[in-house]
């Protein structure tokens, strides 16, 4: 039988390559479940734990000697779990298989394109059906922003954030992700001050983001940059910004229960969809930052969202109206009824290590 508090074990994939994103939404999801009652530790990486250590402390570390697909389940041995989630575009069928070992499990995924073994599954893409995981017949499907992991602290600023749309452009926020992949957060930022008189820049980047040195030395001379190092208030940034050049990747969802007019940069080919979504929707301009002629499609977006009110106030609430912010609790209320639904019936023989 189930515990009375079932402890969940998380396999999120982090690094330079892949970013932060997947550890940032698990740590929101672990914490709505711990609000629930249940008790969650997360599978360590040093990527994983350098992330938890600034933004996760108080989470429970299992250390893993490492997550290389092939040996995912040695990895962990020894380590007491009940049900598990994964968030690692590298683990497909096998791997969820070797580690779960028949106790449930929830998938977090963007990109419909592998087997996947899973009770539940949970992805927020606002253009995903449920036909692209038509070949998960036992597996309950969480589609949409609805049930996107976001940190109720942006739920809990939603109206105020969306009462003061509207205005002038004082306040741009540049947030391209802790890794700053390819150093585009300086990129962006230098067509930005060509573009600026007044406004403000807040600027939001990881510790070990290439694009740190370099912009630390242009702040120092430019005072309408400020530099926001593993920034703990991105809710009050993105409330006090009027437009933003943010990355397609999970903090999207975050923009959008705040109604901020974003140009969306898509860094990753796992990005597209989501941002194709949203462009249909025309809840962000979409600019590609992997084509040749990136700084024009930059220029052309910051001009639309610098000069553009009647611009700016559609894509407020056409953003505001996908996402809500409480997918976080959504998602583990339905995947707590799982884990009590399921193991009140007897474990699989070796379910429990």
């Amino acid at each position: 039988m189930i515990p009375v508090r079932p402890r969940i074990l998380f396999v999120a994939n982090a690094g330079p390559e892949v970013g932060g994103g997947h550890v940032m939404r698990c740590i929101t999801l672990a914490r709505a479940l711990g609000e629930r009652g249940a008790d969650c530790a997360f599978a360590c990486t040093p990527a994983v734990a350098a992330l938890l250590e600034v933004f996760g402390p108080e989470i429970v570390r299992e250390e893993a000697t490492g997550l290389d697909p092939d040996h995912i389940a040695d990895a962990l041995t020894g380590v007491r779990f009940d049900a598990v989630v994964f968030d690692h575009y590298g683990l497909g069928r096998e791997h969820h298989e070797a580690l779960a070992r028949g106790r449930t499990t929830l998938v977090i995924d963007d990109l419909a394109d592998r087997p996947l073994a899973a009770n539940l599954v949970l992805d927020s893409g606002p253009g995903r059906q449920p036909s692209d995981y038509a070949l998960l017949t036992d597996a309950q499907l969480l589609l949409g922003p609805e049930f996107a992991p976001v940190r109720p602290e942006f739920a809990h600023l939603r109206n105020a954030a969306l009462a003061r749309r509207g205005g002038g452009v004082r306040r741009v926020l540049v947030t391209l992700g802790l890794t700053d992949l390819g150093a585009i957060t300086a990129r962006v930022v230098e067509r930005l001050r060509m573009r600026l008189n007044d406004v403000t820049l807040d600027v939001v980047l990881g510790a070990g983001a290439p694009s740190l040195p370099g912009l630390s030395k242009i702040a120092s001379r430019d005072p309408r940059i400020t530099l926001h190092v593993d920034s703990q208030d991105m809710a009050n940034l993105i409330l006090n910004a009027d437009i933003a050049i943010g990355a397609a990747g999970s903090s999207i969802w975050e923009r959008c229960v705040l109604g901020l007019p974003s140009a969306m940069l898509v860094l990753a080919q796992n990005q597209q969809g989501a941002a194709d979504a949203m462009a249909e929707r025309e809840a962000a301009l979409v600019v590609d930052a992997r084509a040749d002629d990136l700084d024009a499609r930059l220029d052309r977006a910051i001009v639309r969202l610098l000069t553009d009110a009647a611009l700016r106030t559609r894509l407020s609430a056409a953003s505001a109206a996908i996402c809500d912010g409480l997918g976080a609790g959504r998602a583990a209320e339905v995947f707590l009824m799982l884990i009590a639904t399921r193991d009140s019936l007897p474990h699989p023989q070796g379910a429990q290590p």
